[in-house]
């Protein structure tokens, strides 16, 4: 897990530095060095004979936005691993208890009423506020229908999102000309992120890790069944509701201020349970990178490479569905083999 780690974290650096000077103005990498430096030290001398406008771009443009991505990116990988270890199902992800629908219909409610109580970041709330809420929803069906177990909780998952996903369809028919701009936001971006952005959803997202982390050995035991867990002294209901609280608080943390960006959470936690095992305490750190990486690749492809910006959402969408339906194929060749 050392070895992996390192490199995924070097990739991650590398990968962040060539995004930044990537875009309609081409900035080297030693340009952008500078520029950081600079900022972080206070040091002024560093941005000598540079032209201003390259450090309005870098700092002012293009890094809130690529540390936003990188930020939702391990954000929804390392939710895609911590649903997928407390429901014990392969396919679960960080919209599967609804999330996504909520935090959709609570968007487009704000969209389409105009409001504007926080300023620019009353979509954002409103759909936090929405994803909280169908959480809530969710965890009182699954409660009150035997158990927060993992069928109940998914059913639950799915009974609420066809009902938000039928409001969100009358909303979008309400909406008239503000359709395109619902229809934009539920397919997802990073467009015009603010430092207040990458600040939060940063430190949300630490936050989640740490508290991934400290049940790291809970999940081992989760992932063995409820019994065999409870056997060795884990507190199944208690920790699959802390978990599933604080993954499904992330995941909607993410999609407030990213719009709905599928793929993410599904397609790493398989690939890097692959490579590093199942312990979650080697897993998640790995996760973390690789869901970062990936979508600072995302986000640079339809930023600075494709001539005309594409909703990350779409563009996650057609590189994951295929891939993951190839790696699905792969092993499943691999089971008939043996």
């Amino acid at each position: 897990m050392g070895l992996q780690f390192c490199i995924l974290t070097i990739l991650l650096a590398v990968g962040a530095v060539i995004s930044t000077g990537m875009g309609y103005l081409n900035i080297s990498w030693k340009e952008i060095l500078r520029i950081v430096m600079a900022k972080f030290t206070g040091n002024d001398m560093l941005l000598s004979q540079m032209d201003p406008i390259l450090t309005t771009v870098v700092v002012d443009v293009r890094l809130p936005r690529i540390l936003t991505s990188l930020a939702v990116g391990g954000g929804l990988a390392i939710c895609g691993t911590v649903f997928q270890a407390i429901l014990l199902n392969p396919l679960a992800d960080p919209y599967t208890l609804g999330v996504s629908a909520g935090a959709a219909f609570g968007a487009a409610l704000a969209i389409i009423l105009n409001m504007s109580f926080a300023g620019t970041y009353s979509t954002t709330l409103m759909a936090f506020v929405g994803a909280v809420t169908t959480l809530i929803i969710v965890i009182y069906l699954s409660a009150n229908a035997g158990g927060l177990s993992s069928n109940n909780l998914i059913l639950s998952g799915i009974i609420v999102t066809a009902i938000l996903s039928a409001g969100i369809s009358f909303l979008k028919y309400l909406a008239d000309e503000q359709v395109g701009i619902i229809i934009f936001w539920l397919m997802g971006s990073f467009a015009s992120r603010t430092w207040t952005d990458a600040t939060l959803i940063s430190v949300a997202v630490i936050i989640g890790l740490i508290i991934f982390l400290v049940f790291a050995r809970d999940l081992n035991l989760l992932s063995l069944g409820k019994r065999v867990a409870s056997s060795l002294g884990v507190s199944t209901g208690k920790v699959t509701l802390i978990m599933l609280i604080v993954a499904s608080l992330l995941a909607a943390a993410c999609v407030s201020v990213s719009g709905i960006i599928g793929f993410v959470g599904l397609l790493v936690p398989h690939l890097m349970r692959g490579l590093t095992g199942p312990d979650n305490l080697r897993l998640l750190p790995v996760t973390f990178l690789a869901g970062a990486i990936l979508l600072l690749i995302a986000d640079t492809i339809t930023r600075a490479i494709l001539p005309h910006e594409v909703p990350i959402g779409i563009l996650t969408a057609l590189i994951g569905g295929p891939f993951f339906c190839y790696v699905f194929r792969q092993r499943q060749t691999r089971r008939r083999e043996f």
